[in-house]
């Protein structure tokens, strides 16, 4: 339980903390604390990050969420938000996640950006990132949330490392100068069966833009998307839940497939 002589930061980040290690969802932080800002629980999640990294985890990347209209509303924010991925998240394509690692996993289908040049805010537009990007992949996240039953709201899901779980990349490198990154289908099948489907203008509007996004709102914080990081620029459609003994995957057009088993 949390404690109320301590440092808030340090709580949040215990609680939720609690809930990963007994694979076990807890009471949101917006219950405990009722008027958690924006901005505390992006410390929170810094937070949780620097523990993991100085713990030997190291950073490979970051993602967008709630970069549909659909998803904003539902929430009542205005903007995504984002959270990092880190090297104990990596799954090989066609790889399995045990689901004794997971608490009650959904999987997303996404365009991936590989960079070769580092993204500074406050200023990144559309073409500084498509000149900044090495490849394109397709991709799979599987958010998960330490909140008991998804009983989220913003501030819950940015300290809970923007409900990341684990992601998956597709094998083929695509040149973004190769492909319309708007107009890029997707669909995404759970055990053969059609789940959705979107394309890549579901995502602000144009991937692109959701990592101009990232990189301008890292500056807040004084941080830099780096070369050779990995961003998931934000689903393509819906959620859809994974339970034990699921097979997910996603073709995309021109980007090819990519899969996950649980």
């Amino acid at each position: 339980m949390v404690q109320k002589n301590a440092d808030p930061s340090y709580q949040w980040a215990d609680h939720l903390a609690q809930a990963e290690k007994c694979r076990q969802g807890v009471e949101p932080l917006t219950e405990l604390q009722p008027n958690l800002s924006i901005e505390q629980a992006y410390q929170v999640q810094l937070l949780t990050i620097q523990r993991k990294v100085e713990a030997g985890d190291h950073i490979v990347g970051k993602k967008i969420g709630l970069t549909s209209i659909a998803m904003q509303t539902l929430l009542g924010v205005d903007q995504p938000d984002y959270g990092h991925l880190l090297k104990s998240m990596v799954v090989e394509n066609g790889g399995e996640i045990p689901f004794n690692q997971v608490l009650q996993p959904k999987v997303e289908a996404e365009i991936a950006f590989v960079l070769k040049k580092d993204l500074t805010g406050p200023r990144v537009s559309v073409m500084d990132v498509l000149l900044a990007t090495d490849y394109v992949l397709p991709a799979l996240e599987i958010v998960d949330s330490r909140v008991e039953n998804w009983q989220i709201k913003l501030p819950d899901t940015i300290a809970d490392n923007a409900s990341s779980g684990f992601f998956v990349l597709g094998v083929s490198p695509v040149s973004v100068d190769s492909v319309d990154l708007t107009q890029i289908g997707m669909v995404l099948y759970k055990n053969g069966e059609v789940m959705n489907t979107g394309t890549g203008a579901a995502a602000l509007g144009n991937p692109a833009a959701c990592v101009a996004w990232l990189a301008n709102k890292l500056h807040e914080f004084g941080i830099t998307l780096k070369a050779g990081e990995v961003i998931l620029s934000g689903a393509l459609s819906a959620a859809v839940n994974a339970e034990a003994g699921d097979h997910f995957h996603a073709n995309f057009a021109h980007l090819g497939e990519v899969s996950v088993n649980f």
